[in-house]
């Protein structure tokens, strides 16, 4: 993507403009395309790294394409965590998707170290994991209506 630029903020750093683009966006895909209500607000947001793709937009407000929560370990499970991953409709089939997992692990890595990652994952997403090293553990279960499947990257 032309002029893609990553960032990586912790929460008490983000600006409101920040924090309203990353809702926007989680709600966008998370709740309208994936017709999903669920409690997306969940209280880890403030220990979280928000790893965020921009590109230049409109009258120098940046355009959000693509975003993850990172979470040490401990906050979310007893690893550390990527999650909420989400890209724009605008972006999809761009292979965005796949930059933005190789950057997640990279930047959680930068933040933490070196160290093994678990995401809570859509069960029909596991080809799309699997392709940044991310594995299958164990059984399906159901959040918020979707089958998910925990898988790990050692």
């Amino acid at each position: 993507m032309t002029g893609l630029r990553w960032r990586a903020v912790r929460f008490d750093a983000l600006s409101t403009a920040e924090l309203y683009r990353v809702l926007q966006l989680r709600s966008a895909v998370f709740v309208v395309e994936q017709n999903c209500v669920f409690q997306d607000i969940d209280g880890l947001d403030a220990q979280a790294v928000h790893l965020m793709g921009e590109t230049p937009g409109e009258g120098g407000v940046p355009r959000l394409l693509a975003y993850t929560r990172l979470l040490p370990a401990g906050a979310a499970f007893a690893e550390a965590s990527i999650g909420r991953v989400a890209t724009s409709s605008a972006a999809r089939g761009t292979g965005l998707g796949h930059a933005l997992m190789r950057e997640s692990v990279a930047e959680l890595q930068r933040q933490w170290g070196p160290q093994p990652i678990r995401i809570g994952a859509q069960a029909h997403l596991q080809t799309y994991y699997r392709q940044t090293g991310f594995e299958p553990q164990g059984d399906l279960y159901l959040e918020d209506g979707i089958e998910h499947i925990e898988m790990v990257r050692a």
